[in-house]
């Protein structure tokens, strides 16, 4: 029996690498290319068959949706499964996408478990994953029986304690600590709200380049995780124009210089390639729309 093989297609190798790892890890039989865009995994289509495609939305010279479109306008591709792996994840967007034709949906961040459901369920939808059960060790084989991730992982995960949070240099901040503990971050401009797995928490800009954003959260029960990946989505201007980057934490050091810290920095490095949205990043810039000084609870 043949292998599944699987195209994964994102402008951001960041997480072309984290895909391809994760069913790597569950699915040891199975078979992974990649393409850097829509439009080179098009080229790809035209000459080999795929069990699935996972496809980022935003990219450029073609985007996921375009790509969707034009493989269910082929014979030999009608049927085959198509998830979106993608920030979009407005009612608009996923009814867009539906109509379009496709098969599953998996909003960034996500988790190990969110994507491996996604793509058991296409690969059963077309009869291909026994084919991939029948690949993997007999070990992992026995478990894919049952729907739930503790089945796969021979039991519940164990949980992972967060490294301690480091504090920062002095040279780092250019705002001296607040005296007292904060109640709640500044508002106005420079906020946005950053997309973990774990959930969403309003931010604020502290600093922004057109490499990377400097935020202040407030620390939660969880502790975000360095390479953790994330999503950024910003509300700008007169007509509340939202932009969504994607991206990883790079850093992560307290804001005060103590263990204790109600508030944490992090370091958000962006992944995407897109022209629009480098384009709209250096907007931002040239608005001075990072704050230039951030004092919790002011």
């Amino acid at each position: 029996m043949s292998k599944v093989s699987v195209l994964v297609v994102d402008d951001a190798s960041f997480i072309r690498d984290l895909v391809k790892k994760c069913l790597r890890n569950y699915f040891p039989g199975i078979k992974l290319e990649d393409a850097v865009n829509g439009k080179k995994a098009q080229s790809i289509l035209m000459r080999e068959t795929y069990d699935l495609v996972l496809c980022d939305w935003e990219m450029p010279e073609m985007s996921g949706l375009e790509l969707l479109t034009w493989c269910r306008e082929q014979e030999h591709l009608k049927a085959m499964p198509f998830v979106m792996v993608t920030s979009r994840g407005d009612k608009e967007n996923v009814v867009q996408a539906i109509q379009a034709g496709v098969s599953g949906y998996v909003s960034k961040p996500f988790t190990n478990e969110q994507l491996l459901s996604k793509v058991r369920q296409a690969l059963h939808k077309v009869g291909r994953l026994d084919a991939l059960i029948a690949s993997a060790p007999t070990r992992m084989s026995s478990a894919f029986g049952n729907d739930s991730l503790s089945a796969l992982t021979g039991g519940k995960p164990e949980a992972i304690k967060p490294a301690p949070v480091a504090a920062p240099s002095k040279g780092l901040l250019n705002t001296p600590p607040p005296a007292a503990p904060a109640a709640s971050p500044a508002s106005g401009r420079g906020q946005g709200q950053l997309r973990l797995s774990s959930g969403t928490q309003q931010c604020v800009i502290k600093a922004l380049s057109i490499k990377e954003a400097l935020l202040v959260v407030r620390r939660g029960e969880v502790l975000p995780q360095v390479l953790e990946s994330a999503v950024l989505d910003l509300e700008q201007g007169d007509n509340a124009e939202v932009a969504r980057l994607n991206g990883y934490l790079h850093a992560i050091v307290a804001f005060e210089p103590r263990p204790d810290s109600d508030w944490l920095q992090l370091t958000f490095r962006f992944i995407d390639q897109d022209a629009q949205k480098l384009d709209y990043i250096s907007r931002l810039i040239a608005r001075g729309t990072a704050q230039k000084h951030f004092v919790p609870g002011a």
